[in-house]
């Protein structure tokens, strides 16, 4: 198997007695140039749908939330673009957005177009990139879990102000932040501290448009030691869309989400 670079992916080290681990999978934009050739779109088109599909400048307020926060958090950050290979996707007939075309490898775009024709092989992707982060962020929950007995997993993630086409369930409400949940590993008390620390942005939401958090196979539905909640920005609240730089917002998007970083470290 054909590992990926070390570039690929990246674990910034916290303090040894935090237990929250910010996730962040999509802020990236690169592309190594033998994925870029399977790709069907010509440079402009592709440009247009990194603007669309990767979460801008999330990384920014993660960093920004680390450098912040009491204790500063581990943030295990994806390198390379979603149009690679998307991590928090099951590799296999599990992922629902492969009615889409968007399972670990995308064959669509978010306006439904072609981004890989039919006939291109997902393995030789999955195998170089997917699988390695998964093994990557297991080892790094499986070492705060050794450590402290528990960890805290902050999925950081943006999203459009206007629904996309490849959304399966954007016609509920898109609050300013979306928390994401899962019943067996988002607690109510985790869930009560991020409503109370990203009040300050605006309104907060449950599991719409987007629902679910990241948890390691390992650990899912069977290790109540692992706790996980996904936060979904709205873009507006903090940058030009789609795919313009930032504004004044992300300082307070960072600010709150050190504050849930705090609550949850105590």
């Amino acid at each position: 198997m054909t590992r990926p670079t070390p570039s690929s992916f990246e674990l910034l080290p916290g303090a040894d007695d935090s237990p929250v681990i910010l996730h962040v999978p999509h802020s990236a934009r690169d592309i190594p140039q033998d994925v870029r050739a399977g790709i069907a779109l010509g440079d402009e088109e592709l440009r247009r749908e990194l603007d669309h599909i990767t979460d801008a400048h999330t990384e920014r307020i993660a960093a920004e939330a680390a450098e912040l926060a009491d204790v500063a958090p581990w943030r295990f950050v994806n390198r390379l673009s979603r149009l690679v290979v998307d991590p928090e996707r099951f590799p296999d007939e599990r992922e629902e957005m492969l009615a889409v075309g968007m399972g670990a490898v995308y064959t669509r775009t978010t306006h439904r177009g072609v981004l890989r024709t039919d006939d291109v092989d997902p393995q030789p992707l999955v195998d170089r990139y997917f699988r390695p982060y998964a093994e990557a962020l297991t080892d790094a929950v499986a070492a705060r879990l050794a450590a402290l007995g528990r960890v805290v997993i902050i999925d950081v993630h943006s999203y459009p102000t206007a629904r996309l086409p490849y959304e399966l369930h954007g016609d509920g409400a898109r609050p300013a932040v979306c928390l994401g949940t899962d019943s067996f590993h988002t607690s109510p008390a985790l869930l009560a501290a991020a409503r109370e620390a990203f009040a300050v942005v605006g309104d907060v939401g449950l599991d719409s448009p987007f629902r679910g958090t990241y948890v390691p196979l390992k650990y899912y539905g069977t290790e109540p030691g692992v706790s996980a909640l996904m936060v979904e920005i709205r873009r507006d609240t903090y940058m030009t869309e789609p795919g313009g730089p930032a504004g004044p917002g992300l300082s307070r998007l960072g600010a709150a989400l050190a504050r849930l970083v705090d609550d949850v470290t105590r």
